[in-house]
């Protein structure tokens, strides 16, 4: 039987509290898996020259309540971020009841079979599928941004999900590479929608202007966009969304229309978050802010560390320049960074030629 949460995490006294709390949860899930303890977990990959190596994850099966209901996750798949989509997945696995049901549909730019074989022997029974984004879409679309990383192709994909995934995905949850699941997905995934394309976290003290230049709130045509709605700030990261919806409604090319208003006149700074606010803000289901943790990894400049906001917490996201692994890697962790740690399957080559 998988292992089960029946609540998400509470802070009530700060992120010590919260640390404790993972390590304990983490000791408990040795006896709901039918593989080895992490410490025994068996390399299944040859070293590679390009790709990090990981361990193989241990295998979760349904709870005994548990139907045939599918899951489905979107994620994009990046040789740069592919270990913090490795920790994400055995995550999301771990803390599901019915883990079985999540079906994970990743997107990359161009085909990369070390890529492929690395799921399929980090995660032998994972249910998956691999589509092929073309970065054609967004040829000549794409506006430089404050943040390389902001500006690649493969971080648009989610505005194409609906003519990527197949007629019979409904609904899905998108998810960034950088986050850790520590709730049952389930429980995101039954959000109801109330007739929105979208769901999400909304923070509503969060300064929306600044998001956009003042080229934007000067021009009375432009910030027009938002009369008639409240709009508040999103992370697009953790989304929750209504396939058919988008797809009938045109939401893609919606998307696409600001982005195209940013090559003529720069109006925000930041990827392609900007132009989902522009479509979305303040017409979106609004949902718990405890499904997106976000800030972790600073800000999009130098990466400072920050602490989490006091709360329940069911979704960690190292959203912003620094990435967990990387700053363990280089001995320079923030706090939260010991938060992904338990989840990281990566193995280095010293470890992998040693065992």
């Amino acid at each position: 039987m998988a292992f089960r949460r029946s609540h998400s995490l509470q802070i009530p006294i700060g992120l010590l509290s919260l640390v404790s709390a993972i390590n304990i949860i983490l000791l408990a899930t040795g006896a709901t898996t039918v593989s080895a303890a992490y410490n025994r977990l068996s390399l299944t990959q040859r070293p590679s020259k390009t790709l990090p190596i990981f361990r193989e994850a241990p295998v979760f099966h349904n709870g005994d309540d548990c139907t045939n209901y599918p899951v489905h996750v979107a994620m994009t798949l990046d040789s740069n971020y592919l270990r913090g989509t490795m920790a994400a997945v055995l995550s999301i696995l771990q803390h599901s009841f019915c883990p079985e049901n999540v079906f994970f549909h990743f997107l990359w730019s161009h085909r990369n079979d070390e890529i492929h074989t690395t799921i399929k022997t980090t995660f032998p029974f994972l249910r998956f599928k691999l589509y092929k984004f073309d970065s054609k879409k967004v040829r000549g679309k794409i506006s430089k941004s404050i943040r390389h990383a902001l500006d690649q192709p493969l971080n648009y994909a989610r505005v194409y999900l609906a003519d990527i995934l197949p007629m019979n995905v409904s609904r899905v949850i998108y998810l960034d590479s950088d986050i850790v699941m520590v709730d049952d997905i389930e429980k995101l995934w039954r959000v109801n929608l109330e007739g929105k394309v979208l769901a999400a976290p909304e923070y509503c003290k969060a300064n929306f202007m600044r998001y956009f230049t003042n080229d934007f709130w000067v021009d009375p045509e432009l910030a027009r966009a938002f009369t008639g709605r409240s709009p508040c700030y999103f992370n697009t990261g953790v989304m929750v969304v209504d396939v058919h919806k988008w797809r009938d409604g045109g939401y893609s090319y919606k998307v696409e229309e600001w982005m195209a208003v940013q090559k003529q006149k720069r109006i925000y700074h930041l990827g392609s978050l900007p132009p989902f606010l522009l479509v979305f803000a303040g017409n979106i289901k609004g949902i718990d802010h405890r499904w997106n943790q976000h800030g972790l990894g600073g800000d999009n400049i130098q990466g400072r560390c920050r602490s989490l906001h006091p709360g329940p917490v069911s979704l960690l996201h190292w959203s912003g320049k620094g990435k967990p692994w990387l700053r363990l890697d280089s001995r320079k962790p923030c706090t939260v960074d010991h938060l992904w740690a338990p989840y990281d399957l990566y193995r280095s080559l010293k470890h992998a030629l040693e065992e």
